[in-house]
């Protein structure tokens, strides 16, 4: 199995950049990634107020697709996530939903052991998710940090985005480009104080292709059910960006009007926070997969 080191990372997904990898479809590689501090916090002692934000939220990447084309779909699925044995977790004034009643930076390392975290006593089992996984948005869109997510995917921190599940990605440049990081150890919808339990990890998935179809922003599969994933300046906007999408989406897989969708999606459609708390809010539509008969 192919594996890609976190030697080389981006901070920016954006258009024709060099990949340090290729992978051809249908290939298993396995990609080690950093934490989003770029293992900058080790101690509870290290605020991160003090660290060098210019390397926050690194991306393993990119990395080449063979055969991807733009107008495709980039099919990635996530076979397995392992993490380290601990991580990192932080507030900051200003940050999160409730930055303006943060009175000081705090830091708190967690140990994980037995795959379960262990945060000021109180023990959970760990649900390792990614935070940022993407493509490149294409030559037509501008670049976007590794920390704001967008159509292309990006820093969309949403917790179903996990092992055994499956991402579907509109290819914009030839050879996807695709980068992943940003892997957390367990976090809560909305991501509140701006920070999940952060750690270093290694993740496995296989990358293969549909031809010349795509949708405009990303989508989950799960076990039981699609999701569409959208981004707005607001959570207003990010919520219509995703009804838009997927409403358009059921219109077409059901061949019926757009407001005969439009209903379908107030009656089986469930809209779920992803994060609150990056520049751009992120939503999450959700559907049952009997529901909805995709055919790719």
């Amino acid at each position: 199995m192919k594996i890609i080191k976190n030697t080389s990372c981006i901070y920016k997904f954006e258009f024709g950049l060099k990949p340090i990898a290729t992978v051809k479809p249908g290939e298993i590689f396995q990609i080690i990634t950093n934490d989003c501090f770029d293992q900058q916090v080790k101690t509870n002692e290290d605020i991160v107020s003090d660290i060098d934000f210019g390397r926050i939220n690194p991306a393993t990447g990119p990395i080449f697709i063979e055969g991807a084309e733009i107008g495709d779909t980039l099919k990635v699925e996530i076979i397995d996530i392992e993490i380290n044995d601990h991580g990192s977790i932080v507030v900051l004034p200003g940050a999160g939903v409730l930055g303006d009643q943060v009175t000081q930076p705090l830091t708190r390392i967690v140990s994980i052991e037995d795959d379960y975290v262990n945060f000021l006593g109180i023990k959970a089992p760990i649900d390792p998710m990614i935070g940022v996984i993407g493509v490149s948005p294409g030559k037509d869109q501008e670049g976007v940090v590794t920390g704001t997510p967008f159509n292309h995917g990006g820093n969309m921190d949403t917790t179903d985005i996990r092992k055994n599940t499956t991402l579907y990605f509109p290819v914009r440049e030839t050879g996807a480009m695709f980068a992943l990081g940003d892997v957390h150890a367990i976090m809560g919808d909305g991501e509140l104080c701006v920070s999940g339990l952060e750690v270093e990890a290694k993740v496995t998935v296989k990358a293969s292709l549909i031809k010349n179809k795509q949708l405009k922003w990303p989508l989950l599969e799960n076990e039981t059910e699609y999701m569409i994933i959208g981004s707005g300046e607001t959570m207003e906007k990010a919520i219509e960006v995703t009804a838009t999408e997927m409403t358009q989406l059921v219109a077409e897989t059901h061949q019926i009007l757009w407001e005969e969708a439009y209903m379908y999606s107030s009656l089986f459609v469930d809209y779920r926070i992803s994060q609150a708390v990056n520049p751009m809010k992120t939503v999450r539509a959700a559907v049952k997969k009997d529901l909805l008969p995709l055919k790719w």
